[in-house]
Parts: C-alpha cells; sequence; structure tokens
C-alpha cells in the first residue's frame, strides 16, 4: 500500500509517517517503480507500535530503545521494566502538578463572582499578587 493508504489506515498523518521514518522508529519501505513508498502489514504493525508508545507519552528516544530490544528477543527484559517505571514516575509527578493546578484555579475561581467589575475581579487581584 501507499503511503496515503497507510496513513488513512493507521489514522496517522502522512507527515508524521515519514518523521518516524526518518527518525528510524520504522523500517525503510520499499519503492515501486515510480518511486513511491511501498508498505506492508509489518509496516502498518510497526507504525501501530510507534503510535501506541506515544499515546503513553513514551519519548522518541525511548521507543527507538524499545525497537531495539525487540530485536533481542532473548535478553533480560529489565530495561524494559525501567524504562517503563521511569515513564511511570513522569506520569505521577505531572498528576502531581496538574492536581496543585487544579486547586489553584478552584481558590481563583473562588476568589470572584461573576457580578463583579474587571477592577474589583479577585482573579485578576490574585494573578497580579
Amino acid at each position: 500500500m501507499k503511503i496515503g493508504k497507510l496513513a488513512k489506515v493507521s489514522d496517522c498523518s502522512i507527515q508524521t509517517i515519514r518523521y518516524y521514518e526518518r527518525e528510524g522508529l520504522l523500517s525503510p519501505p520499499s519503492r515501486s517503480e515510480g518511486n513511491y513508498r511501498l508498505y506492508n502489514e509489518k509496516a502498518l504493525k510497526e507504525l501501530e507500535f510507534v503510535k501506541h508508545c506515544r499515546s503513553l507519552d513514551i519519548p522518541l528516544s525511548d521507543i527507538k530503545t524499545l525497537l531495539e530490544l525487540k530485536k533481542r528477543p532473548e535478553e533480560s527484559c529489565s530495561s524494559i521494566n525501567d524504562l517503563i517505571a521511569k515513564q511511570l514516575d513522569l506520569v505521577n509527578k505531572r498528576i502531581q502538578g496538574l492536581k496543585a493546578l487544579k486547586s489553584e484555579l478552584q481558590i481563583m475561581k473562588k476568589a470572584c463572582s461573576s457580578d463583579n467589575t474587571v477592577e474589583s475581579c479577585g482573579i485578576i487581584k490574585t494573578l497580579t499578587v
């Protein structure tokens, strides 16, 4: 299949597919006589793997590591566990940050009623302290 069909089937933009290829996250596709990229089911599976990793917010460098490790199935998976533990730690830190953000926004929301003028708006006052 050509890149347009791969994009449609995978729900991934053509530009993203090309970017993943440049970054070495996808195997180089074969080419037609007209020099069009040609993809097979293996390419679709690779793209789905990368997309799933990105949906988990795994950085591209870590996805490259995972792809390299997939090529060595006999090795210990401890490095994969470490990679995911590091990612989980980052997610937990982001959650804490988002909870703090939510709390601050809730406080700001309570600082003002919609009946005030901008001049007496409690939200503006909390932002300019």
